[in-house]
C-alpha cells in the first residue's frame, strides 16, 4: 500500500465512490481486499488516476474513493474479468453502495 498524498480533482475527472457497510470484525479484511485489488488490477487500468480507502473509526464502514479520466474507464474496469475475483471477495465481506460523482467544489485551508 502506498502512503502518498492524493489530490482531489475538480475538473472533467469522474469520481467513483463505493460505500461498504461491514461488520467491524471484517473491516480490515475488506480493506486488505480493496488494497490488493487496487495494487494488482485497478491502478493498472487505462484512465486510472487515484484511489483512496477510508475506514470508519467504529469499524462499520469502508469508503473507496477513486478518480478516473472518464466514465468509460470506470465502466471498462468494472467489466474487467481480472477485477471480478476482487469484487466477489468484497461482496462476501460487505454490502456496497457504489455511485459515480462529479466534484462540484473543493474547500481548503
Amino acid at each position: 500500500m502506498s502512503k502518498k498524498q492524493a489530490v482531489i480533482r475538480a475538473d472533467e475527472t469522474v469520481t467513483f465512490i463505493s460505500v461498504f457497510d461491514v461488520e467491524p470484525e471484517k473491516q480490515q479484511q475488506l480493506i486488505d481486499v480493496l488494497n490488493e485489488g487496487a495494487e494488482k488490477v485497478i491502478s493498472k487500468r487505462p484512465g486510472f488516476i487515484s484511489a483512496s480507502i477510508l475506514a470508519s473509526k467504529d469499524g462499520t464502514r469502508v469508503v473507496n474513493y477513486a478518480q478516473w479520466k472518464s466514465l468509460d474507464d470506470v465502466k471498462a474496469t468494472r467489466e474487467d474479468p481480472n477485477a471480478a475475483p476482487f469484487a466477489k471477495r468484497m461482496a462476501e465481506l460487505a454490502k456496497a453502495t457504489p455511485n459515480v460523482f462529479t466534484v462540484s467544489s473543493i474547500h481548503t485551508a
